[in-house]
């Protein structure tokens, strides 16, 4: 009746949910795109950012660690399947100041997804015309190279790309 009538005719529905990293899906990739290491929060005030992750939600929330080279105070929240990184302008030509600048309250600044060769991956992403940010990869926050993706190249969003 009605049920094998409704068997018949429901679409088939794809999905794209896969244990292969995506990149394994395009020929000739040399790199293979990793798991979701952290989302940065750039914010006005550091202190009350540490204290609502740790006191209010009760969260694990790292020491404040200056990075210099980057323009940046970072904290780190710990997540079960991934991190927060809160950011927080170090120096007047910091990035996250002029950020901070246009955003008063703070806000989603980037994302950062680990690589197995990162670079083989900018090697590959400025021949797909893919504008890399600085020339060559710097070391992050987890004393591991990094590197950052144009976000009008990336539909908005700032990416960062962090060796595994």
């Amino acid at each position: 009746g009605l049920l094998s009538r409704l068997q018949t005719s429901a679409p088939t529905i794809r999905t794209l949910s896969s244990s292969k990293p995506f990149s394994q899906n395009i020929p000739g990739c040399l790199w293979k795109l990793g798991r979701l290491n952290h989302v940065a929060i750039a914010v006005p005030d550091l202190e009350k950012a540490q204290s609502f992750y740790k006191d209010v939600l009760g969260a694990q929330v790292s020491e404040t660690v200056a990075l210099p080279e980057h323009g940046v105070y970072t904290v780190f929240v710990e997540l079960g399947n991934t991190k927060l990184e809160l950011l927080h302008p170090l120096g007047e030509k910091s990035p996250i100041a002029s950020f901070l600048q246009k955003n008063k309250t703070g806000g989603m600044h980037h994302i950062c997804i680990e690589v197995d060769d990162i670079k083989a991956a900018v090697t590959e992403l400025k021949k797909k015309k893919i504008r890399i940010l600085s020339e060559e990869p710097k070391i992050g926050a987890h004393g591991k190279p990094v590197i950052f993706l144009h976000p009008k190249d990336c539909h908005g969003v700032l990416v960062e790309l962090e060796q595994a």
